[in-house]
């Protein structure tokens, strides 16, 4: 226990729990790390499972559509805080006035960006006049701008970079501190599950199975990953993951011929079994801050192949534990997973993955952001 963070009253903010999120499951993960530290936790959410010892305040005002239900909710924190007295305002949501921010989200500026590249000019223009966007990007700027704003946490390098590019704050303020992973729960030991899963699908025990788990299709670029795995003559794909357009990218696969080796699964609450009966992990995203399912697969022992916009490039090495791919380069990605359907090949680097991620275990970063929360409090208290 560190004798900083003893008593600190400490504020998380986010608005809903969604299960198959990945910064809800970083809350989360947080929330019982802390329990640890004698640290006085509330969370401020409109909905939340149950959670033991933590003090749950439901801010839920009324809302039509996604941006009020922002607005709404922003503001409707902002007062409670101001009412409430806490140590350190920790928020994973884009609200002006907060201490301590998480950009788990990595920065909206920066994916309107990159998804402007692949618009047309159509759809460019629908894209800056969106209200919604305009909103965010006000808010991420109030954020970062903010006086009352101490530290961010960055998941990424990337992410850093971002947000100096884009907000000028000082690199005194940003702190990189990794996703973790749980190394007992994602392990090669998965591969138990192989025989079961690829019977179950109906896949070989010898064909080439190529694995995507990450909902919001356009996002996480599954689009060109269909266009790239058209030139993969072997192997099988696995598309987990929900999106509100899925049928679209399925017919998508049909038009493409692909109807025979891609298989869409949709959400799955349990995806480790999964994680076992591949032989390689993929994510051509468009734009990811640094998504846990990424150290999910290297962990399970897969190589990981991602785009460059993905934050896991802090841990992905080309060749060695996976490959990274420039956004947009279909050929990069053609090249990489038709490396992979040499199975020995694969294995192997599945291997260099295994042990890339040994450095991340969770309680590494549940010790790191301890730590971040200390200095906070010396610095509040002048100690």
């Amino acid at each position: 226990m560190n004798p900083a963070t003893s008593g600190l009253r400490l504020a998380l903010i986010r608005q809903r729990y969604a299960a198959d999120g990945g910064a809800e499951r970083f809350v989360a993960r947080t929330l019982e790390s802390l329990k640890q530290h004698d640290v006085q936790l509330t969370l401020i959410t409109r909905e939340w499972q149950s959670t033991e010892d933590v003090e749950v305040v439901i801010v839920n005002p009324f809302y039509i559509g996604r941006l009020w239900r922002d607005w709404s909710f922003a503001r409707a924190v902002r007062k409670l805080i101001g009412a409430r007295r806490f140590d350190i305002v920790q928020s994973h949501e884009r609200i002006p006035g907060c201490n301590l921010y998480r950009a788990g989200d990595g920065v909206h500026a920066e994916w309107l960006y990159q998804r402007a590249r692949t618009l047309s000019s159509w759809g460019r223009l629908l894209q800056r006049l969106n209200p919604y966007h305009a909103y965010i990007k006000r808010a991420e700027r109030g954020m970062f701008t903010h006086k009352n704003l101490r530290a961010v946490i960055c998941n990424a390098n990337m992410v850093k970079r971002e947000i100096t590019r884009w907000f000028g704050v000082s690199g005194d303020k940003l702190h990189v501190i990794p996703n973790g992973v749980n190394l007992g729960e994602y392990n090669p030991a998965l591969h138990s599950h192989r025989a079961e899963i690829r019977s179950r699908h109906g896949i070989p025990d010898d064909a080439p199975l190529f694995l995507f788990v990450g909902s919001g299709f356009e996002r996480k670029g599954v689009a060109s990953l269909l266009e790239a795995f058209v030139k993969v003559p072997r192997g099988i794909l696995l598309v987990i993951g929900r999106d509100k357009n899925a049928a679209r990218y399925v017919r998508m696969a049909r038009r493409l011929g692909l109807a025979e080796r891609v298989i869409f699964l949709g959400a799955i609450p349990n995806v480790k079994p999964y994680y076992g009966a591949a032989d390689a992990f993929v994510l051509p995203t468009l734009y990811d801050p640094f998504p846990n399912v990424v150290l999910e697969a290297m962990a399970s022992g897969l190589p990981a192949v991602i785009s460059d916009k993905c934050g896991a490039t802090d841990v992905v090495e080309n060749g060695r534990n996976g490959f990274v791919c420039a956004l947009g380069d279909g050929q990069a990605l053609v090249t990489a997973m038709q490396t992979l359907t040499d199975l020995v090949r694969a294995q192997a680097m599945g291997q260099a993955a295994r042990l890339t991620v040994e450095t991340l275990p969770i309680e590494r970063t549940a010790d790191a952001l301890t730590a971040l929360y200390a200095r906070l409090a010396s610095a509040r208290t002048g100690v």
